[in-house]
């Protein structure tokens, strides 16, 4: 997978627990750990505002893409 989900990193720096966010987003704490390890085919631009809303940051702050060959020697 060439996209990986840095949602873990953003919640960290900004000292948010997973709870609260997924409770303002109005998901499931369980949704919101799939989102987080990227095991989701995709993300409503609505969710993705309320996530960057909430966390005050852009939707690039959670989005990165990684190439292949670098994806597979990271492990992700």
């Amino acid at each position: 997978m060439a996209i990986v989900v840095r949602l873990d990193v953003m919640l960290a720096l900004r000292k948010i627990r997973s709870r609260d966010l997924a409770q303002f987003v109005g998901i499931t704490e369980s949704n919101l750990s799939l989102l987080k390890s990227g095991h989701v085919r995709g993300v409503r631009f609505e969710t993705l505002g309320k996530i960057c809303e909430f966390l005050q940051c852009q939707p690039g702050d959670l989005l990165v893409w990684v190439p292949d060959d670098e994806t597979e020697k990271s492990g992700n």
